[in-house]
């Protein structure tokens, strides 16, 4: 009889294991409001296909970029509500909450390396753990969307007051609309898929945004000056819902967790790389200039002091401690 319940259990165990085998891929929707030339595609991709190598067979990814599923805003209420796995967003977390209006700040960093050094000396972790908690969503990964620049059909923005009467197209927060505002500029609000068009026939100037976006949307075509301000850099997100991330297994869950770190120095090469890339291929179509960065730190200091305000300083300490 023991014999018999030994080989039972024994074939129990071997169905169990060749149910696993067979079970179908666990169907992921990665969802993005920006474009297959955005870093956050490349990341996406990357995410799942290191997720693929340490967990074979268990997801299958697809990929919604370009607002397929959705503007950033509803992405960010769809993944809240779980009623879709995981997005890749930008500057629309940042309205999750005034205390990460600090992305907004203008020339908060150096450069990308400055980024770097931040976010692995706690930035990112106090980050992660702050949009985890106001809103509702499990922070896989904090990459890269990159550093905006300055586009325009009028002049090159070399100083401050190149900006002094421009109608500029601008995306952000309350903090970003006062740097320009600071500058003379008068921000504009256009839907980012108008904004060709609003160029082409002057209802804006210029246009603010990473270099993908003026790449993927031709704006060299109706604008003669691309300035390279540097002005704003954005982090981008990988989320997960928490129903989603919920329902994976304990092994499964810890994989994400450390892919999604996993993967972030190569996150930050790719974005690099695409940056570089749509730079060289714009140069010959419009002018590309560097600006006057102590300028502009000067003129925009006093949007310092009104996020330490009313949001503190503890974001702030880990920039100055890796600023060289």
């Amino acid at each position: 009889m023991k014999q018999l319940s030994r080989l039972a259990l024994g074939c129990l165990g071997a169905f169990a294991a060749a149910t696993t085998a067979l079970a179908e891929p666990r169907d992921v929707r990665i969802a993005s409001h920006v474009s297959e030339f955005s870093p956050l595609h490349a990341q996406s991709k990357l995410f799942a296909e290191e997720i693929e190598r340490r967990l074979p067979g268990q997801f299958a990814f697809s990929f919604f970029p370009g607002g397929q599923l959705g503007k950033e805003k509803d992405l960010i209420a769809n993944v809240q509500a779980g009623s879709i796995e995981m997005i890749n967003v930008a500057s629309g977390v940042m309205k999750l909450d005034k205390k990460l209006g600090v992305f907004d700040l203008p020339w908060l960093f150096a450069d990308r390396a400055h980024v770097q050094r931040a976010m692995k000396a706690g930035l990112e972790n106090a980050v992660r753990d702050r949009v985890e908690e106001v809103g509702g969503v499990k922070v896989i990964g904090v990459y890269e969307n990159g550093f905006r620049h300055v586009i325009n059909g009028a002049r090159a923005v070399r100083t401050p007051s190149d900006l002094d009467g421009l109608k500029i197209r601008i995306s952000g927060g309350k903090f970003r609309q006062g740097v320009f505002q600071k500058m003379g500029a008068t921000p504009q609000k256009v839907s980012w898929g108008e904004t060709f068009t609003a160029l082409q026939s002057g209802v804006v100037d210029g246009a603010e945004a990473a270099a993908y976006g003026f790449y993927e949307q031709k704006h060299f075509e109706v604008a003669s000056h691309l300035s390279l301000t540097s002005h704003v850099y954005t982090p981008s997100f990988l989320l997960a819902s928490n129903a989603f991330f919920s329902s994976l297994t304990a092994e499964q869950q810890a994989v994400f967790v450390d892919v999604g770190r996993q993967i972030t120095d190569q996150a930050y090469n790719t974005s690099a790389a695409l940056e570089t890339k749509y730079f060289e291929d714009m140069k010959g179509k419009l002018e590309i200039n560097q600006v006057d960065f102590a300028a502009f730190k000067e003129r925009t200091a006093s949007s310092y002091d009104d996020y330490i305000s009313s949001q503190g300083e503890d974001f702030l300490e880990f920039v100055r401690a890796t600023a060289q």
